[in-house]
């Protein structure tokens, strides 16, 4: 087994790339400085410590036979997986991170969230040098959290950034934060629900009497943020808010969705907008960071984050633009 991991070396599988490209020991072996008997001594070396035959010497082309094939197209993945790698690797060495996590709220809009990933995969970071780089080389995970399970992703190091936490008291220890905004949330219902046919502001004793729905809070060690459930009533339970909205459109139940998201719903008579008594319930929301102060963020693919975060236009977006078809 160790002969064979060991004939497999990047030399190897640039080799058999470089035949099956040029089509001939020959030219291959001028692409690659050599003469041809040392191509055809290290192919036979190679087939040795794998058992199979790579190349059909019954033709005078360099014709890969179906294990030569496979040998190829793996060989071509490990090579392709090696330059990232290594690629990675530089970028790590000058400050990119390997990784970053960021946690959203689902509250927080998707395409805009998207639109900012795109642009850091877009990005060509100083002293790139090579066109085929794609990327700073930070591998970005996008994890949706759900109240305090925003919070709870951060601080239990899961995740580096966080995005739509809500704003309540002094920051934690270690954690820096900066407003976002607040978001206004509206009570809809399907038009077929009793709520819809109300006239004039509603109490939350009239509400109480019919089925809540409720996305739940992704925490599972901090104590759960619960907003807008009164006691005593009934409550359909949905893991995000897409569910919620869909239960909302058939009329499963009423809730409180985002006024942006609910808008055009409400325009297009999709949804109906019920009034209440009380006022429209808002949340002020936050993005967060664990580092010891500002001037210790050191990794550079935070630092691009929270600068686009600083942006005014794209923290708008982040608490405004939906896609609802």
């Amino acid at each position: 087994m160790n002969d064979r991991r060991n004939a497999l070396t990047p030399e190897a599988l640039s080799m058999m790339d470089a035949i099956a490209r040029t089509g001939s020991f020959a030219a291959a072996a001028r692409e690659l400085g050599r003469v041809p008997s040392a191509l055809t001594y290290q192919v036979r070396q190679l087939e040795e410590a794998l058992g199979a035959l790579l190349f059909d010497r019954s033709s005078r082309e360099a014709r890969l036979t179906s294990a030569g094939e496979e040998l190829l197209n793996e060989g071509r993945r490990v090579l392709a997986e090696l330059d990232a790698v290594t690629n990675r690797i530089r970028r790590v060495a000058s400050g990119w991170e390997a990784r970053l996590t960021i946690a959203y709220d689902g509250v927080i809009s998707r395409p805009t969230l998207f639109d900012l990933a795109e642009a850091f995969y877009a990005l060509r970071p100083n002293g790139a040098g090579e066109e085929s780089i794609s990327g700073p080389g930070t591998r970005l995970r996008l994890r949706t959290e759900l109240a305090a399970g925003t919070w709870e992703a951060l601080l239990n190091g899961q995740a580096d950034l966080a995005i739509g936490a809500r704003v309540g008291g002094d920051p934690p220890p270690g954690v820096q934060t900066e407003p976002l905004g607040e978001m206004t949330f509206v009570l809809a219902v399907a038009p077929g629900h009793p709520l819809a046919g109300q006239k004039g502001p509603v109490t939350d004793a009239e509400v109480a009497a019919h089925r809540a729905i409720a996305v739940a809070d992704s925490a599972l060690r901090l104590s759960p943020i619960t907003a807008n459930l009164l006691p005593g009533q009934d409550v359909l339970t949905v893991p995000n808010l897409q569910a919620k909205l869909e239960a909302q459109l058939r009329g499963l139940g009423y809730g409180f969705l985002p006024e942006a998201m609910a808008r055009p719903l409400i325009a297009s008579g999709h949804l109906i907008a019920v009034r209440l008594q009380r006022p429209l319930s808002r949340a002020r929301l936050c993005y967060a960071w664990r580092a010891a102060s500002r001037r210790a963020i050191s990794g550079l693919a935070l630092k691009w984050w929270l600068g686009r975060l600083r942006n005014p236009a794209t923290r708008v977006a982040l608490l405004q633009r939906y896609d609802v078809r």
